[in-house]
């Protein structure tokens, strides 16, 4: 039995690994909680900024990573001309600012697990252990 427990553990880790490869996730800090597709298009359009009583602070990757246009195109239904026509107006009217851009996934997920309410999305392959995932497509 002591054998096989490791190798079960693996098996799994392994399983849910393959599961989410191809997908976009989206991650977040340990202090917030799973949400749905509507929570997370309000997060990304700066319409909530809490989530169950936690202050959020939505990263995106930066234009032109195709990881960001599938996220655009699954999560918020938009591509990215819409997205940026959309915070353009949105901070001239003095509605807020779009989300930090960082470089890639894996500064995605640096600041992810550094940050106390933050909120990212990675593609499936970059998966980590111990990120949390809050929601996937």
């Amino acid at each position: 039995m002591k054998k096989t427990f490791p190798v079960i553990l693996l098996t799994v880790f392994l399983a849910f690994s393959l599961a989410q490869a191809g997908q976009i996730l989206v991650i977040a800090n340990d202090n917030v909680p799973k949400m749905d597709i509507v929570t997370i298009q309000k997060i990304y359009t700066g319409k909530i900024i809490t989530v169950a009583g936690v202050s959020v602070t939505p990263v995106a990757v930066k234009p032109g990573a195709t990881t960001r246009t599938r996220f655009l195109r699954e999560f918020l239904k938009q591509d990215e001309e819409k997205y940026t026509a959309y915070w353009t107006v949105r901070r001239y009217i003095g509605k807020g600012a779009p989300p930090t851009e960082l470089s890639g996934s894996g500064e995605v997920i640096r600041y992810i697990l550094s940050t106390p309410g933050a909120v990212g999305y990675i593609d499936g392959d970059e998966l980590k252990p111990g990120v949390n995932v809050i929601s996937s497509r």
